[in-house]
């Protein structure tokens, strides 16, 4: 939702601001983790909860995390949570990423491919998009056995559908016509 990210911008920018000075990727991991407890039901319904304090929400949310985190990570969660915003962690990740990205000039690909995919197809399938797109690019890759065949790639708000799905889709539109 255009608001919920409206509202995350200037969490993700300071966010970004200090984690740059610090240690980046380090924050980069530790947002990816918040961003994954922020979506659990239970942490969701505590925020939601008007009986549960503030405090007791941050506590519980630091207890989620299960790891050791540092005192700039619970200043964080104490500011979200005292502004009622911890359940926009997902979109503040999002866009801290996007920062994150934008500052060492690459985006993130996503590779839904049909079979598991080898290294050197891997390393291959990426050197192509990125001469393609022009920026290093970071990828991830899922297994979708529904394409048949093939691959299809999202970079931003480009979608390159490569599949056998694809095709045979394509193919029934137009005998369709």
């Amino acid at each position: 939702m255009a608001e919920f990210a409206t509202i995350a911008r200037p969490y993700a920018e300071a966010l970004f601001r200090v984690a740059k000075s610090g240690n980046l990727a380090a924050w980069s991991d530790l947002v990816s983790q918040m961003a994954q407890v922020a979506t659990y039901p239970d942490i969701k319904a505590l925020a939601h909860n008007q009986l549960v304090s503030d405090e007791q929400l941050a506590d519980t949310f630091v207890a989620a995390l299960g790891s050791s985190i540092t005192a700039e990570a619970k200043n964080l969660i104490s500011v979200l949570t005292d502004n009622d915003r911890l359940t926009l962690l997902p979109e503040i990740a999002e866009q801290f990423h996007a920062l994150k990205n934008a500052d060492a000039g690459s985006a993130d690909v996503q590779i839904e491919s049909a079979f598991a995919l080898t290294d050197a197809q891997l390393k291959d399938l990426v050197v192509s998009l990125e001469k393609k797109f022009g920026c290093k690019l970071n990828p991830t890759v899922t297994i979708n056995e529904a394409l048949i065949g093939g691959v299809s790639v999202t970079v931003g708000d480009e979608v390159f559908d490569t599949s056998v799905r694809a095709k045979l889709q394509q193919l029934q539109a137009a005998l369709a016509a």
